[in-house]
């Protein structure tokens, strides 16, 4: 008999581009009307309990944003690093919506999860780049109150397919070796570290998938390409194990947000991760999505 991953039915999560009522992070009711107005027509529903982040800065309404948060404004990004306070956030607000027009970004919903406590979300920037048009993936885990106010956000996403470097990214959060990611992932997870490759194909469908960080052409599908991608990874002496460090799940996905360690035989400066795993009709993985930015070749003590 077939083993169902147990992920707690804490959220819903969206898989078909549209927006959803329950969307993260930033608190609907400290836009204004006709931001508002914007909001509801473009999710199509009646109800709106939160923004998602890029209809949130691009609104023009930093007021809001900063309001969204519980106490000052905390956010985590892989190259501006750590933006606390008003003065800061908001300045980081206006650098990124000059980006998003510079760059021509449009943005294609993927997938979100709001759990108690904690919501991610995933898209894809579809962006002007050097040399034409890139796809850079995307996600954001917003930590929130009770109330929907934002305790801290944190964003991840490689640059390499925007400079065609790694970024080396230090820990966000310590691990928390009492979480228990559930039934597949925590099998997905022990072997990735032992670097059994047998046992790692095992858990995911036949037709299933993992996205390489840089997105676009680093999609692998199906049993062959899938096993090729990671006897790759493995060749490096081993497996690469993850210190957990936070889960956000329900039924449709789980994020998990990590601190790599070590990949094969090189031990590494401890650096922060994202991993989306999405589970198919019998339970195994039908996809996994990474977001993390390590190069061992580059990162290693």
């Amino acid at each position: 008999m077939e083993r169902v991953a147990a992920y707690p039915q804490t959220g819903r999560a969206g898989t078909d581009g549209m927006w959803d009522a329950s969307r993260v992070p930033f608190v609907p009711e400290l836009f204004s009307g006709p931001a508002l107005a914007q909001f509801y027509d473009k999710a199509e529903r009646d109800e709106l309990q939160a923004v998602p982040y890029f209809e949130g800065l691009m609104a023009g309404e930093p007021e809001a944003l900063v309001k969204s948060f519980a106490a000052e404004p905390e956010l985590y990004d892989p190259i501006r690093g750590r933006v606390k306070g008003r003065r800061a956030f908001e300045a980081f607000v206006s650098d990124m919506n000059a980006w998003i027009a510079r760059r021509n970004v449009t943005v294609e919903n993927v997938q979100h999860v709001v759990s108690r406590g904690s919501g991610f979300e995933e898209v894809i920037l579809h962006l002007d780049g050097d040399s034409g048009r890139i796809d850079l993936p995307f996600a954001m885990v917003a930590d929130r109150e009770p109330d929907g106010h934002i305790d801290e956000l944190r964003i991840y996403f490689s640059t390499w397919a925007l400079t065609g470097r790694h970024t080396r990214r230090p820990p966000l959060l310590q691990p928390d070796p009492e979480l228990a990611a559930p039934g597949l992932v925590a099998d997905y997870l022990r072997a990735l570290g032992t670097g059994e490759l047998d046992a790692v194909l095992a858990t995911f469908e036949r037709d299933g998938s993992v996205r390489e960080p840089a997105g676009g052409q680093y999609l692998h599908s199906g049993p062959d390409d899938v096993r090729a991608f990671y006897a790759q990874w493995f060749s490096h002496g081993g497996g690469v194990p993850l210190e957990p460090c936070a889960l956000t799940a329900d039924q449709h996905a789980c994020a998990l947000e990590y601190n790599v360690v070590r990949w094969g035989h090189t031990e590494l400066t401890p650096q922060a991760g994202l991993a989306v795993f999405v589970p198919g009709q019998s339970g195994k993985l039908a996809a996994v999505r990474i977001y993390d930015d390590v190069d061992p070749s580059a990162t290693a003590r």
